[in-house]
């Protein structure tokens, strides 16, 4: 049973051109405010694709380097980011069928859709949207939920087509098929499943209807979400209070804790607080300078 078994499981090397980024902060996990709007993140700016160690023009799959813009992940709190493959969102112009195979059945799309991106526009040439998923928008106005969940179909096939008009056996019938055509701006996808059933072979399933929205995405990964959490302090800052240089001003007092390459990281003030008629010590305070004293560099300090 085993004979021809094999790793299916392939490291992806989608383009970032395929994909997009979202992510949502909330200042804590417990923090439901529909405020936390989700925002878009260019790919072509923060994930950048690994080169192939052994051949330096190929994509390493599976291994990309996601940098987080600063202006944009700045405050304290959590970060929640989904990576996902890029979606297309277009309307089916007509359902029809093949006027060389009228047995076969599809979706006609509109690869001048305006609502199509310029850059997206290469994906509809014939046989580039093998494989895509396609989702669909419910036709009921009143329905609250837009989107028919755990409803889709998968593109097994997409060609340039023109409309022709073709008379059935009723003279005052006529049924819209297409030819293909490579000049035409119309594309005919097939879908699975689209056949009826043995069970049910007067039942065909749900491939769309004409002027209803569909979204369509590439199935080259598979969706990834991460929390990024933001924290003032991390391992290695509060290493240098436990480990890096420190000095203290005996004039004035100024108490200055060094990162590892011997700069300034934080500074206070230390002083006490006496009694006004005894003059008893009351307290030891440490007060944080919000703006560095820069004559304390650690450098200047110990070449005196």
């Amino acid at each position: 049973m085993a004979t021809g078994n094999y790793g299916t499981i392939r490291p992806a090397d989608v383009s970032v051109e395929d994909i997009e980024i979202l992510y949502s902060f909330s200042p804590t996990r417990g923090d439901d405010s529909s405020e936390n709007a989700l925002l878009n993140l260019d790919p072509s700016q923060v994930l950048i694709p690994a080169n192939n160690p052994n051949n330096g023009t190929e994509i390493l799959g599976g291994m990309y380097t996601l940098k987080l813009p600063t202006n944009e992940f700045t405050a304290k709190g959590f970060y929640n980011i989904i990576i996902r493959p890029k979606q297309i969102r277009t309307t089916i112009q007509a359902c029809g069928v093949l006027s060389s195979s009228p047995d076969i059945i599809g979706v006609v799309l509109q690869i001048n859709d305006p609502n199509i991106d310029a850059s997206d526009k290469n994906k509809f040439e014939n046989g580039n949207l093998v494989g895509y998923r396609i989702e669909y928008l419910t036709t009921n106005t009143n329905s609250a939920q837009k989107k028919m969940q755990n409803l889709f179909r998968i593109i097994t096939s997409n060609n340039r087509v023109l409309s022709v008009a073709e008379n059935v056996s009723n003279a005052s019938a006529q049924v819209l098929s297409y030819s293909f055509d490579d000049s035409s701006d119309l594309v005919f996808c097939t879908l699975t499943p689209s056949s009826a059933p043995s069970i049910k072979p007067d039942v065909l399933p749900y491939i769309g209807e004409p002027g209803q929205e569909i979204i369509i995405t590439n199935t080259f990964f598979n969706p990834i979400m991460l929390e990024v959490e933001m924290v003032e302090y991390d391992d290695e800052t509060l290493a240098y209070a436990l480990y890096g240089n420190q000095t203290k001003s005996l004039d004035d007092g100024i108490y200055t804790i060094y990162n590892f390459e011997d700069e300034i990281y934080k500074q206070y003030v230390l002083f006490e607080i006496k009694d006004q008629f005894t003059g008893k010590p009351l307290y030891e305070v440490r007060e944080k300078l919000d703006t560095p004293d820069f004559t304390k560099e650690f450098g200047d300090i110990t070449d005196v």
